[in-house]
Formats: C-alpha cells, sequence, structure tokens
C-alpha cells in the first residue's frame, strides 16, 4: 500500500533530450542531402549545356536571308581547272638479247616442212569424201536403218499389242537361298526385238535379300523367247517390264 505520507517523485522515461536532438539532426542531414543533390544536378546540367555550345561553335552554320548576300557567281571563262601532278613513267631497262650459240650437227632439229593452206584444204576434203562417199563431204550423215533402230530403256514406244512371252518357264531357285529358306521378287527390263529375242536386260528392282535371286533372273530373261510387239501392223523393238517371283513350293 502507498504511504500517504511519503511524496510521489516523477522521473523522466525514454530520454527525452535524445529524442529531440535526434529530430533536430534527422531534419538536417535530409536538407544537406537535398541541396547536395541539387548542387550535383546543376553542375552536370552545366557541363551539358556548355558542351552543346562548343559543337553549336565547331559546326559554324551559316544563314543567308537575302540573295544579295550569295554574291555573284564565278565566271566560266576565267574558271581554271587544277593541273593535276603526272608522275613520269618509269621506263625498265631493254632485256638482254642473248647471243646464239653454234650446236653439233646432230643435235640441230630436222627440216620440218609446214603444208600451206591449200594442201591442207585438199586432205580435208579427201578425209571427207572417204567418210561421206561420193561429193565433196560438207557434211557427214549417218544413219541407222529403222528396221536395226533398238529403243533405250527410258523411251516411250508406243504400240498396239504387247510382246508375249512363248516360253516362260521359271528361272532355277538359288541353292542358298533355298537352303536358307529365303523367297523374294525380283523387277526385270528386257529389250524385245523384232525377232522376239531379248537383246538388253537390266534389273530395274532387287530383291533386297542378296541370296543370287538377281543373277538368276538376268540369265534366265535371255532364254525367253517372244512373240514381238505390234504398232501399225508392223513387228517392234520395245522394253518390257515384268516381276520374278521366287516362292518355296
Amino acid at each position: 500500500m502507498k504511504n500517504p505520507s511519503t511524496p510521489e517523485i516523477a522521473f523522466p522515461y525514454g530520454a527525452f533530450e535524445l529524442k529531440r536532438s535526434y529530430q533536430k539532426n534527422l531534419g538536417l542531414a535530409v536538407m544537406i542531402a537535398g541541396l547536395s543533390f541539387l548542387a550535383i544536378m546543376g553542375l552536370v546540367h552545366l557541363y551539358l549545356a556548355l558542351s552543346a555550345e562548343e559543337e553549336v561553335e565547331a559546326t559554324r552554320v551559316v544563314r543567308i536571308r537575302t540573295l544579295s548576300e550569295l554574291g555573284a557567281p564565278p565566271s566560266v571563262s576565267q574558271t581554271q581547272v587544277p593541273q593535276l601532278a603526272v608522275a613520269q613513267p618509269q621506263i625498265a631497262a631493254a632485256p638482254k638479247v642473248g647471243i646464239p650459240k653454234a650446236v653439233p650437227d646432230e643435235e640441230a632439229p630436222e627440216e620440218v616442212t609446214i603444208a600451206t593452206q591449200a594442201e591442207l584444204g585438199q586432205i580435208s576434203d579427201l578425209k571427207a569424201g572417204v567418210l561421206g562417199g561420193e561429193g565433196s563431204g560438207d557434211s557427214i550423215a549417218i544413219e541407222i536403218p529403222v528396221e536395226e533402230y533398238l529403243p533405250p530403256p527410258d523411251e516411250f514406244v508406243p504400240f498396239d499389242e504387247l510382246p508375249l512371252p512363248i516360253n516362260p518357264g521359271r528361272p532355277p531357285y538359288p541353292e542358298l537361298a533355298r537352303k536358307a529358306g529365303i523367297e523374294g521378287t525380283v523387277w526385270v527390263k528386257a529389250l524385245v526385238d523384232k525377232q522376239g529375242k531379248v537383246r538388253d536386260a537390266i534389273i530395274v528392282k532387287e530383291s533386297g535379300a542378296n541370296a543370287g535371286f538377281e543373277e538368276s533372273a538376268m540369265q534366265h530373261a535371255f532364254t525367253i523367247k517372244y512373240k514381238p510387239a505390234i504398232s501399225n501392223g508392223q513387228p517392234i523393238a520395245v522394253w518390257v517390264t515384268y516381276p520374278v517371283h521366287f516362292r518355296l513350293d
């Protein structure tokens, strides 16, 4: 319990003196920082302004507001063309000519006779006449008879009737493929002439088995006899494409 006879003493709490000095110091610091920032910005703007003035003075723009300020144009007759300095060409020293030396007779080349233009013309006419037969031989034309012409594999030959095999048969089955139990198909393209004989054959598509199917199909292609293709009632030579199936029975 409080003693009513004892007087109460009030003690300061929170250091009021330090708080008052803290607020004063904070305001002074904010003021100094603001003034420093303004001073720095002023110096930067002053430097930029001085630099811009120097650049303007360096360019020196001349403004002409009236025609009288232009002055009279220069006279065409009094215009002088500047002379260009032209260097004198340097002439190299003349080459030294060697003195010919004598050589023994056995080393000297034999005399060579050069044919004249007329002689060369006679020789060319003679060769052309031999190749082309009678006449001057101005042009040589080598013609192949139509009945002996054989088309290349990529040439299209129109026909009315396809060549038909007379004795197609079957190619021999490769022994290696038979033992391994491999089957396959080979596409062959054969050239059948007017007599129905196979003059050439190529493999269009391989079997991919690498078991001897292609070799067997090629050998068998030349053994087939055909009824030739017909075009306008006449036999013609054409290419025919067909598959060769190798199946184990």
